[in-house]
């Protein structure tokens, strides 16, 4: 029985790497020689932006961060770029993550990857995160599991009830995180989604 428990419980401990995204998401990140903040403003100014496009902040991992369109499997709309970070493990012009829409105009789906695998990344996680009506914050609540253990030391009809019962519970929704949009906005603080003509 002790053994049973560790498997159960070793497993559970895997359940958030499970969550991998689906609908296309790469399992393995990508890397976009050359990228960086200058380059991604050039890259974003030839375009019609959308309002998800742009370069964005990081606060929490003081990372810089470009949004782009991508053009993947199924929804995926949007890939998120590293552009700058503290993190030198992390090359810049990696794919870090992709987005994808909802029926919602404000909500997204959204796959960031979880690990490293030498100089890539693996395992994306996915989330919903939600854009502000200025289109100037992308917050997110990353999924977070808890675990409930019940045992049944009396054992009362052992073979219809376990002796021990493990049972995985999301938790509820916690103050969330996010990007920060840092461009563009010009030095009239015009806002992004000005008509533009090519």
């Amino acid at each position: 029985m002790t053994r049973r428990l560790a498997c159960i419980l070793s497993l559970l401990m895997l359940l958030p790497l499970v969550v991998v995204a689906g609908n296309g998401v790469p399992k393995r990140s990508v890397i976009l020689a050359g990228l960086d903040v200058d380059s991604m403003r050039v890259r974003l100014d030839e375009t019609d932006m959308q309002p998800l496009e742009g370069i964005w902040y990081y606060p929490n991992e003081e990372m810089t961060l470009g949004i782009e369109r991508y053009r993947g499997e199924h929804n995926i709309g949007y890939r998120i770029i590293l552009l700058e970070s503290q993190d030198i493990n992390v090359m810049p012009g990696t794919v870090i993550g992709y987005i994808a829409r909802t029926a919602l105009d404000n909500k997204y789906q959204l796959w960031l990857y979880s690990q490293r695998d030498k100089v890539t990344l693996i395992k994306p996680l996915e989330c919903v995160a939600t854009l502000n009506a200025a289109a100037t914050t992308l917050t997110f609540d990353p999924p977070h599991w808890k675990v409930k253990v019940r045992v049944n030391i009396a054992r009362f009809l052992p073979t219809l009830f376990n002796g021990v019962s493990i049972i995985p519970e999301r938790v509820g929704e916690s103050t969330p995180i996010g990007f920060r949009k840092v461009y563009p906005e010009g030095s009239d603080k015009s806002p992004f989604n000005r008509v533009r003509y090519l």
